[in-house]
């Protein structure tokens, strides 16, 4: 009995040594070539690739990522008096209602105009609820200029939350100014 049994873990031994010195197979892998510029061959059995396009200006990647709520790396200037709102709030106050009758006259005198208003918020809370909140603002910013005689379909709206803050301080005075309805014509 004693030698079946050593003989068996002698099997067993041999058998793992010989897996493990072959392994896996593994994927041959293809080199680009790099600065050349050409693009990269295909690998067996892959879809030949299709050239990227053309790469968007600056403005138009702004305008994209505004649209898809995702923060841009830099505040658009507007020829508007931002609508500040006080904390955790997205009613429109008085000098917020002010501002926006100067947005509005300016869009219904000129029909052909659009506006994006981007809802900001300040740095306190979470990032979640920030954009939520700001959404609240931008549409409560819409929803007056509506009210005004604006046509729905020449405003449009995208929350930040606090992802652009306007003053990156952490004080009352830097919140304040951050907590905001943004206009941008398009």
């Amino acid at each position: 009995m004693k030698g079946t049994f050593s003989w068996k873990w002698a099997v067993l031994a041999l058998s793992i040594a010989a897996l493990m010195s072959v392994g896996c197979a593994k994927k041959q892998t293809v080199k680009s070539e790099g600065a050349a510029g050409g693009p990269a061959p295909a690998a067996v059995g892959e879809a030949p690739m299709k050239e990227a396009p053309p790469a968007p200006a600056p403005e138009e990647k702004l305008a994209s990522a505004a649209e898809a709520g995702v923060a841009a790396t830099e505040e658009r200037p507007s020829q508007f008096d931002d609508v500040r709102f006080d904390f955790d709030k997205s009613e429109v106050r008085e000098d917020g209602r002010k501002a926006s009758a100067v947005v509005a006259a300016y869009l219904v005198k000129n029909p052909g105009a659009k506006v994006l208003i981007e809802g900001h918020c300040d740095e306190r809370g979470t990032a979640e609820y920030n954009l939520a909140l700001g959404d609240r603002r931008a549409t409560a910013v819409m929803n007056y200029l509506v009210s005004l005689g604006v046509p729905k379909g020449a405003v449009s709206t995208v929350s930040f939350g606090k992802e652009k803050p306007l003053d990156p301080g952490s004080n009352e005075e830097a919140w304040a100014k951050n907590r905001r309805a943004h206009f941008v014509l398009r």
